[in-house]
């Protein structure tokens, strides 16, 4: 399964996000990088993939395009999420792989011609249409999207765990690629995805407190 180093940029720095609430997200300068400055941040951890959240972007307030692009000439692959609000709303570079969030990106997502789609979930239900994901999953089965980020954000930065039956019912309902992030923080919970048949899982607060080791997020692979 692939392992994806999470990166949430604000204010050009690499904050850490915690259950959404982004006026209080803080620059990540304890963890497992000695700077949050994004680019160095990435040559300090080495990660074979990463994805970035350009939250000025989703928020309209300002853009890390230059340093996205930075970034992912550090990487094999970079998924970026930077508030996409039509089809030609796109980030072109190097290693690059664009994702469409619900939360931005209208409410006709059959329009988008590829990249990966995110499942932005709070409190269980999509945002902003309130729907079941697994809902939203299997109508996503007829979208252009080579893949799914399901993206717990109520659980972001909170080492939670995870909702193992939820996982299987979300893995069954779509059948591409499927990842998961939000609330992981053991090894246990990425055997768990991994054993419910997900391609991948995005981590950062699990790998900064040490609970996953820094080799795997190197090799870009666990389980």
């Amino acid at each position: 399964m692939e392992l994806v180093l999470a990166m949430d940029l604000k204010n050009n720095l690499v904050v850490h996000g915690k259950s959404g609430q982004r006026d209080r997200y803080k620059p990540l300068d304890w963890g497992r990088s000695p700077t949050a400055e994004p680019v160095r941040f990435v040559k300090a951890i080495r990660p074979r993939s990463i994805y970035i959240a350009d939250l000025d972007r989703i928020s309209g307030t300002g853009s890390h395009d230059m340093v996205v692009r930075q970034c992912a000439r550090e990487v094999s692959a970079c998924y970026i999420d930077r508030g996409s609000r039509s089809p030609g709303d796109r980030l072109e570079g190097y290693h690059i792989k664009n994702i469409v969030g619900t939360e931005t990106g209208g409410d006709d997502l059959v329009q988008y011609p590829g990249g990966f789609l995110s499942l932005d979930i709070k409190n269980g239900r999509v945002i902003p249409s309130g729907r079941d994901p697994v809902d939203v999953l299997r109508q996503a089965n007829g979208w252009k999207f080579e893949g799914c980020i399901i993206l717990n954000i109520t659980a972001v930065g909170t080492e939670s765990g995870i909702d193992r039956q939820r996982l299987e019912a979300m893995r069954s309902a779509y059948h591409r690629k499927l990842y998961y992030g939000g609330g992981v923080s053991t090894i246990a919970d990425l055997e768990a995805i991994s054993a419910a048949g997900f391609d991948g899982a995005i981590i950062a607060t699990a790998l900064h407190h040490k609970t996953v080791p820094i080799e795997w997020i190197r090799r870009g692979r666990c389980c």
